[in-house]
């Protein structure tokens, strides 16, 4: 009774229309439906339901059908009830329109504010309940890419959120898209959501990748595990890492590596810029030292992976040896090199000039 009374609170003018359309046999006018469309909407933002308001529109209509009412009254009655309620309707479904874009745009703006850090973390906090996170614990955030752009309402994006909630439910769980990718924001105390998102993401992006950011508490936590989990997808790309998930608590070594980077560029610069004097440059013997490396300084695992015969192998590793005076099968020089070889590919050289 309470829902039928609010109901009714919003068909002010609406018995009267109904009595002048009874009484003319007219329908209803331009201005009449555009103010039941306006009433649709002021129900739908005061939280009354559709069909609540229906019925409150449907037993107004019954209280004007009465022994006394013509038939032909009855049918233009009946008329003006349809106009009317096609009118509620759609005042009632534009303010519910509204309403979701709105909710849209709040979300969309938290989520820039989530991943890049707003300037008032706090109020990130506040805002963050409302979309299904506790910031005052640890977070970590997985970032999946693939071969294509995605958005929110891809099927996609709508397989990995189907997965994830027919398993976990809302266990204050993010799951959002953001410059082409999917992005999941977790507690830190339940990794196996993470690890089933990237599982998920993997099998939905036809073989994309994902990094893993490392848990961080508080708004700024999440912000630093999001920027982890994109460095990781960053350094497959310049490493050529093929590992479907990338953990950045297993790639610290690279972060460390780049910290200096003019270090690191003389470093390269120093022990392999001798290898720009072979023929055919210094790319086809950093490619040697890479594979060589990457097999454990196996000679003939990496001949084979470079598609070569053992024999043009060990050529090619003397003539580093030449080239730089320092000898892979070294172990101490052999850091040397293999810490000058990973910053050439961190840092694109020979492609990119130091």
């Amino acid at each position: 009774m309470a829902d039928q009374d609010t109901a009714v609170d919003h068909l002010a003018g609406y018995t009267a229309i109904l009595t002048a359309v009874c009484a003319t046999g007219r329908g209803l006018t331009r201005e009449e439906r555009e103010s039941l469309r306006s009433h649709g909407e002021r129900a739908a933002e005061s939280g009354t339901g559709l069909r609540t308001l229906v019925r409150a529109l449907l037993s107004s209509a019954r209280e004007e059908v009465g022994p006394e009412l013509p038939p032909a009254s009855a049918e233009h009655l009946l008329g003006a009830v349809e106009q009317a309620v096609d009118a509620f309707a759609e005042g009632h479904e534009r303010a519910q329109r509204l309403a979701v874009r709105q909710e849209e745009a709040a979300r969309r703006e938290f989520i820039d504010d989530l991943l890049h850090g707003g300037s008032d973390l706090g109020r990130i906090a506040e805002r963050a309940g409302h979309f299904g996170l506790l910031l005052s614990h640890a977070h970590a955030v997985a970032v999946a890419q693939g071969r294509e752009s995605y958005d929110e309402g891809y099927e996609v994006a709508r397989s990995v959120e189907s997965s994830l909630l027919a398993r976990f439910g809302t266990r204050r769980i993010l799951l959002t898209t953001k410059d082409g990718r999917l992005i999941c924001v977790a507690p830190a105390d339940e990794p196996e959501v993470l690890a089933h998102f990237a599982k998920q993401a993997y099998a939905a992006t036809d073989g994309g990748q994902v990094g893993v950011g490392r848990p961080h508490p508080g708004p700024g936590g999440v912000v630093h595990s999001y920027q982890e989990a994109l460095n990781a997808l960053d350094l497959a790309v310049r490493m050529e890492l093929d590992d479907p998930v990338l953990y950045a608590a297993d790639l610290l070594v690279y972060p460390v590596l780049t910290r200096d980077r003019q270090a690191m560029a003389d470093l390269v610069r120093t022990v392999l810029g001798p290898l720009q004097g072979a023929r055919g440059g210094a790319r086809p013997l950093l490619e040697t030292l890479t594979a060589y490396f990457d097999t454990g300084c196996v000679s003939a695992q990496a001949a084979r992976r470079l598609s070569l015969s053992v024999r043009a192998m060990t050529y090619r590793l003397d003539r580093i040896h030449q080239l730089t005076g320092a000898d892979p099968a070294d172990p101490v020089q052999r850091y040397t090199l293999q810490t000058a070889a990973i910053g050439a590919r961190l840092l694109n050289w020979p492609d990119r000039p130091l």
